[in-house]
């Protein structure tokens, strides 16, 4: 099968990056396969639970469940050496890779790490670093990392699960960063209360997952396309952006269901592609506007 081409990769990818205009007002954000989202606000820089190896490809080659990629990688890790910050939402492998965080960190000695506080010992031994090093939150808790504001919000995948001292070990961020306010959900299910939790925030743009849940996979599940559309327009998002799909083949889900149900209830989207930017831009008055990368 014949991997799917990103929209731009390596070099073209890197320049698109460099060259997308900074400022008080506009917001970049690319998307770089699975759940991997790099933010660029002025020139500050947020990398969402990058995903950039073939780590698990590896490590299920040879069982019944082999995680066979599907779209081919957007950049190298050690090529982004200008992320200053970036988030681990939980401990599964593409959302905590060590062949993509190392690689990130040695190019970036200043980097931060925001991860949920209840994983501090597993990321610590995953990655080979000080486990007093990462930024820890937990539900509700919001800290000041570099040019960003990062909330942490309770997730379910596919259930609230919790340490033996109730911290969350899984969670979603809401990144706030001058006008803008982003909710990249980690993996996660629909659960009581999370509508409650995100409906102050004035979500700009929501990202979160479409690939659902199937108990044939034998992996925690997600929101599926109509769920993720419906969670989007509850909370009032301005855009919602759909990821968890077209990395692996075994796991993976059509945008159309999203699409759909997005349009039903007139909830705007934008669908893209691996290493496509979408540029969004407010007014004076705060109307935002979004437009892809030519």
């Amino acid at each position: 099968m014949a991997l799917i081409k990103p929209f731009l990769r390596d070099g073209a990818f890197l320049h698109d990056v460099q060259n997308a205009s900074p400022g008080e007002s506009v917001l970049h954000i690319w998307w770089l396969g699975q759940s991997g989202f790099l933010l660029k606000w002025r020139n500050h820089f947020l990398l969402f639970d990058p995903y950039l190896s073939d780590s698990l490809t590896r490590k299920y080659a040879a069982t019944d469940i082999p995680h066979v990629r599907m779209t081919e990688r957007v950049v190298a890790p050690e090529q982004l050496n200008f992320v200053d910050v970036a988030t681990s939402s939980h401990n599964h492998t593409d959302h905590l890779d060590g062949e993509t965080l190392g690689p990130l960190l040695n190019a970036n000695p200043d980097m931060q790490l925001v991860i949920p506080e209840a994983n501090r010992a597993f990321v610590a031994e995953r990655l080979g670093c000080d486990p007093s090093w990462p930024v820890g939150l937990d539900d509700g808790d919001a800290r000041e990392v570099g040019a960003f504001r990062l909330h942490g919000i309770a997730a379910a995948h596919e259930e609230l699960e919790r340490d033996e001292g109730g911290r969350c070990r899984f969670l979603g961020y809401v990144a706030q960063c001058g006008p803008w306010t982003v909710y990249h959900s980690g993996d996660t299910v629909h659960y009581r209360g999370l509508v409650e939790r995100l409906t102050p925030f004035d979500v700009d743009a929501a990202i979160m997952p479409i690939n659902g849940s199937r108990p044939e996979r034998r992996v925690a599940g997600n929101l599926n396309g109509s769920e993720a559309a419906a969670l989007a327009c509850a909370i009032h998002a301005k855009l919602a952006i759909p990821c968890h799909y077209e990395m692996f083949a075994f796991n993976t889900a059509s945008p159309d269901k999203f699409v759909a149900a997005a349009a039903a209830l007139e909830q705007p989207v934008r669908i893209l592609q691996a290493g496509e930017r979408c540029t969004l831009e407010k007014s004076v008055a705060g109307v935002m506007t979004s437009r892809s990368a030519g």
